[in-house]
């Protein structure tokens, strides 16, 4: 049975992101990309996580209604019942400053590796991740 839930919770988080263009719109598709999804336990309610590029807030909660209804009629059942968004900075910003590229030293092994990531939302996910390692 737990198994019957995980491929369910993995087939509505893969089908999202395999479809995330058509469900948010090519305008909001350039701006946010979903995270990660929780399915509804006796603590929660099922909820997808957004990431969203800073200062494009309001655009996705503004369309956070019809983002649901999208992926609800989509599966054919109530699969999400909440969105929650989580802001990032958009990565072009961060490296036009002269001081990050002095920072960008500790994690250049890694940065070569980074570049041959085909997928933009992947790449910048690893981007975010070497940032959060390397202020600690």
């Amino acid at each position: 049975m737990s198994k019957k839930i995980i491929n369910k919770k993995g087939h509505v988080y893969s089908e999202t992101l395999s479809n995330w263009k058509y469900l948010v719109g090519s305008e909001l598709f350039k701006i946010c990309y979903p995270k990660t999804f929780k399915n509804s336990n006796k603590f929660g309610v099922s909820t997808l996580v957004v990431m969203v590029m800073r200062g494009h807030e309001v655009d996705l909660e503004y369309s956070k209604k019809e983002i649901l209804d999208k992926m609800n009629n989509f599966f054919g059942y109530s699969v999400v019942e909440k969105l929650k968004f989580i802001s990032f900075d958009d990565e072009h910003e961060m490296t036009s400053s002269s001081d990050t590229k002095v920072k960008n030293v500790a994690i250049s092994k890694y940065q070569d590796k980074i570049k041959d990531v085909k997928n933009e939302k992947i790449k910048k996910s690893l981007t975010e991740l070497t940032k959060v390692f390397k202020e600690k």
